[in-house]
């Protein structure tokens, strides 16, 4: 059985006994609470932590023991204790992060949104990550910084509607300042002060609050970063070793690609039940020798003469036999071990979707945030091992992306919002070519990078009217906005010399009423398609029938 210490928020005598471990009394204030915290971390031998409001009553201890038995590092009903969207502030640095937009509060998925109230956590967590903040007024902002911080830092956050009872209250107290000082300690000062001016500009605070807030948190520094948290899979951990998998790989005109990739595919470890191949290059140039190169694969060839990327992975989903379906792209290079790698992952997180990393050729390396495990905020489709059956309660892709990109976000964000958990994994990659040709560039879709916008003076990554669509679909009007703001200031970005940034600013300032107006005819397109979309099929019960050779 697992030990439990409870730190008791209350002003008086709890109304309850505690025989899991010790019972700590500590005021609902953020500072009290951090020295409660640490105390326990310096003396206790305890498995784990219960945060739990007196007025809850006596926390379900079988309860507890049994979310400690399974995967997972942190409980809470978060969402149902009126934590839900706080803080505002956030909207204006990360206003379609996956993550920012709450699953439904009555059903168990990932959020970062915990409440203090009632909240549990295993003690290696608070040990390596941290308590809360002890600067913070309110216990609502000490506990979105600290869910924040343990997010983003590793942890493996859930919302389970059932952990503590609900009682009608008022919204948690949350004062602006603490909001500015969240931004400031997750993300730094230059995202702060954006932030603080967004605030001022939609008159979500005044200039002369502004002002004075502004002074009292930036004078002191942030916060240190803790180490992540470090999960790993073992190598020899358990997994399905008789799972049925499904391969699904659309393609157009990159059959050279694909001939390396099956030669990859033969050396699997865990051999696949089917490898679906969804081809969508033209009839003149469509090669229909390659099937019968590779017959000693389960190769099923299904053509497809009007391409699009979310009509053919819909398609080969529909006649997809296995309990699980591998995504990767036609131009990616796999290791033998990867389906294996990705059936680990599943069982030891207890998660139904497994997200890989891309090594992409000549991007270096890759970002601090996909060489860390955690809690995935993107669904790659050139990565990916999913469970079938999540997909019935998700749908299938949806057709407003079909030549256009973000199709693999908004699956991923249906998949989040549905309570899946995605666990993405470094150790889980494959090498992705980006091909000249074929996939969306064959529909102009996808011509200038995020990367080829950092390094080349001329080049602008403006936000795509898909993921203006995006935006509509999951967020308020106002996130919007705020992503435009950022796509038109990303412009001036470039990595570099000095020379190269200051020819940067000269030619974006130039061609900023060029950006704007593609920006504005962009936000008019995604309006548009929202009167037609979504269209998003769902997948039947049972698998389809074979699809043919």
């Amino acid at each position: 059985m697992a030990q439990i210490d409870l730190i008791c928020l209350t002003t008086g005598v709890p109304g309850f006994t505690w025989d899991l471990g010790w019972l700590v009394t500590a005021h609902p204030e953020p500072a009290l609470l951090a020295r409660a915290v640490e105390q326990l971390r310096a003396d206790s031998k305890a498995d784990a932590v219960l945060f739990w409001d007196a007025a809850l009553g006596t926390p379900d201890a079988s309860l507890m023991q049994r979310l400690l038995s399974g995967p997972g590092d942190c409980w809470h009903n978060g969402l149902l204790q009126g934590m839900g969207g706080l803080p505002g502030i956030l909207d204006f640095i990360s206003p379609t992060w996956m993550l920012s937009a709450d699953p439904p509060a009555d059903r168990e998925g990932t959020s970062w949104r915990l409440s203090l109230r009632a909240c549990l956590v295993r003690m290696p967590v608070l040990r390596q990550l941290g308590g809360p903040q002890a600067g913070f007024i309110t216990l609502a902002g000490a506990a979105l910084e600290l869910g924040h911080r343990w997010i983003s830092r590793g942890a493996i956050l859930r919302h389970v509607p059932g952990f503590a009872p609900v009682q009608p209250a008022p919204p948690p107290a949350l004062l602006f300042e603490d909001e500015l000082r969240l931004a400031y300690y997750r993300h730094g000062r230059k995202w702060a002060r954006w932030a603080l001016w967004r605030a001022k500009q939609t008159g979500r605070v005044s200039r002369g609050e502004a002002a004075l807030v502004a002074q009292k948190v930036f004078k002191l520094p942030v916060p240190a970063q803790p180490r992540p948290l470090g999960h790993q899979v073992p190598a020899d951990a358990p997994f399905d070793r008789v799972a049925q998998v499904t391969i699904l790989i659309p393609t157009v005109d990159r059959y050279s690609y694909l001939r390396t990739l099956f030669a990859q595919l033969r050396l699997q470890t865990v051999p696949p039940l089917e490898i679906i191949v969804v081809d969508q290059t033209a009839p003149d140039r469509r090669d229909r020798t390659l099937a019968s190169e590779f017959a000693d694969l389960p190769l099923k060839w299904m053509v497809q003469d009007d391409p699009g990327q979310c009509t053919s992975r819909n398609a080969g989903l529909l006649a997809a036999r296995g309990d699980y379906v591998l995504f990767i792209d036609d131009d990616d290079e796999v290791t033998p071990n990867l389906i294996e790698l990705h059936l680990q992952a599943l069982a030891w997180f207890g998660a139904e979707v497994s997200c890989g990393v891309a090594e992409e050729v000549g991007a270096g390396a890759l970002p601090p945030e996909f060489q860390l495990c955690r809690v995935s905020d993107v669904f790659p489709t050139n990565n990916s091992l999913i469970r079938r059956e999540v997909l019935r309660r998700s749908g299938l892709f949806d057709l407003a992306y079909n030549r256009m990109p973000r199709a693999d976000g908004d699956l991923g964000m249906r998949l989040y919002l549905a309570g899946a958990l995605m666990i993405l994994s470094p150790g889980i990659s494959v090498l992705h070519h980006h091909a000249p040709a074929g996939g969306l560039r064959k529909h102009k879709a996808r011509t200038i990078t995020y990367a080829m916008s950092r390094t080349h003076i001329g080049c602008r990554a403006l936000t795509h009217a898909s993921e203006l669509y995006l935006a509509g679909r999951y967020f308020p009007e106002s996130h919007q906005t705020e992503t435009m703001w950022q796509s038109a200031l990303g412009t001036f970005s470039i990595r570099g010399g000095w020379a190269k940034k200051i020819a940067k600013v000269l030619v974006s300032g130039l061609m900023l009423p060029a950006t704007l107006r593609t920006l504005r005819a962009r936000v008019a397109t995604a309006r548009a398609m929202r009167t037609q979309f979504p269209q998003i099929p769902a997948l039947p019960s049972t698998p389809g029938p074979d699809a043919a050779n």
